[in-house]
C-alpha cells in the first residue's frame, strides 16, 4: 500500500483526476446541505440574467439559479453513474468469472448472451424501458447498467482467463481445490486492478451516459435537476444567454475528464509493465 500511495502521488494525471473528483464529490455533498438558492424556486422576474454578486452563474429561462441547478444536478448524475457501475460489476463480474472457471458451453453461452446485449446501446435500452416503464432515473439507471454488464463480464473472463494459467492457480490445484474456489480466492483477488480501473472509467460514461438521456427527456424528469436537462433547455436561449449551456458543459466535461484521469493513472500505478510500453 505504501509503495502504491507514492507512487500515485508521483502520477501527474491521477493526482489531477483526483483534486476534479475530489471537487465533484465536495459539490454533490455539499448540496445536500446548502445551496445559494433553492434549485427549484421559480423567478420570472430575474430570468435569463448572466452571472452577478446575486447569482454567481446567472439564471435560466424559469428565473432559477443556475449554480444551485449545478450542485443539485450533480448529485443525480454521480448516483446513476455508481448505481450503474455497481448493477454492472456485480452481474458482469460474476458472469465473466463463471465462464472463465466452468469454460465450455457455460462460457460460450455467457459469451453469446453478451454479444446480445452490446448490440443494444445505451439510447436503445433506455427507448426501450421507457415505452415500458416511463421516462425517470432508475430506468437510466437499469438501462447504463445493463450496457455495463457485457463489458465487465467480457473483462473479467479475459483476465480471468489469463490468470489460470498463472504458477499460483497451477499450486491451488495441485493442493486440490476446486475451480470455483480457485476462482473466488485466487483468480478474482488478483485481477481486481483491472476491474477497478475499468470501473472509474466507465463512471465516467455513466455520467456522460445520463447527461445524454436527460437531454433527450428519457433521464431524470423536471423538476429535479440534471446537468443533461440544462443542456436542453439551453438550446432555446443559448443566443440569448450563452452560460446556460457552457456552465453544465464544463461541469459534465471536467467530471468526466477527471474520472478517466484516474482511470488512466490507476491503469500505470497498478501495471508499471503497462506505463513502460506506453
Amino acid at each position: 500500500m505504501s509503495t502504491f500511495l507514492k507512487n500515485a502521488r508521483m502520477h501527474r494525471s491521477l493526482m489531477i483526476g483526483g483534486v476534479l473528483t475530489l471537487l465533484l464529490l465536495s459539490v454533490a455533498v455539499l448540496s445536500l446541505f446548502w445551496t445559494p438558492w433553492s434549485p427549484t424556486a421559480i423567478d420570472i422576474a430575474n430570468k435569463l440574467k448572466g452571472p452577478s454578486a446575486k447569482h454567481w452563474l446567472g439564471t435560466d429561462h424559469l428565473g432559477r439559479d443556475v449554480l444551485s441547478m449545478l450542485m443539485s444536478g450533480s448529485q443525480i448524475s454521480i448516483i446513476v453513474g455508481f448505481l450503474a457501475v455497481s448493477v454492472g460489476l456485480l452481474v458482469g463480474v460474476a458472469l465473466g468469472a463463471l465462464a472463465s472457471t466452468y469454460r465450455g458451453w457455460v462460457e460460450e453461452l455467457i459469451m453469446r448472451m453478451s454479444d446480445f446485449s452490446i448490440a443494444f446501446p445505451i439510447i436503445i435500452t433506455a427507448v426501450l424501458l421507457t415505452a415500458i416503464l416511463g421516462p425517470g432515473t432508475v430506468n437510466s439507471i437499469l438501462a447504463i447498467g445493463i450496457f455495463n454488464i457485457p463489458i465487465f463480464a467480457r473483462i473479467t473472463r479475459g483476465a480471468a482467463n489469463a490468470a489460470w494459467a498463472r504458477e499460483y492457480v497451477m499450486a491451488a490445484q495441485t493442493c486440490g481445490k476446486g475451480r470455483l474456489r480457485i476462482t473466488i480466492e485466487h483468480v478474482l483477488p488478483n485481477i481486481s486492478g483491472a476491474l477497478i480501473v475499468q470501473a472509474t472509467i466507465l463512471f465516467a460514461v455513466a455520467i456522460l451516459a445520463e447527461a445524454a438521456l436527460s437531454f433527450l427527456g428519457l433521464g431524470t424528469q423536471p423538476p429535479e435537476p440534471s446537468w443533461g436537462k440544462m443542456l436542453n433547455n439551453a438550446q432555446t436561449f443559448v443566443g440569448l444567454a450563452p452560460h446556460l449551456a457552457i456552465f453544465p458543459g464544463l461541469a459534465i466535461a471536467l467530471s468526466v475528464l477527471g474520472l478517466n484521469l484516474i482511470g488512466d493513472g490507476l491503469r500505470d500505478v497498478l501495471d508499471p509493465k503497462l506505463a513502460r510500453a506506453r
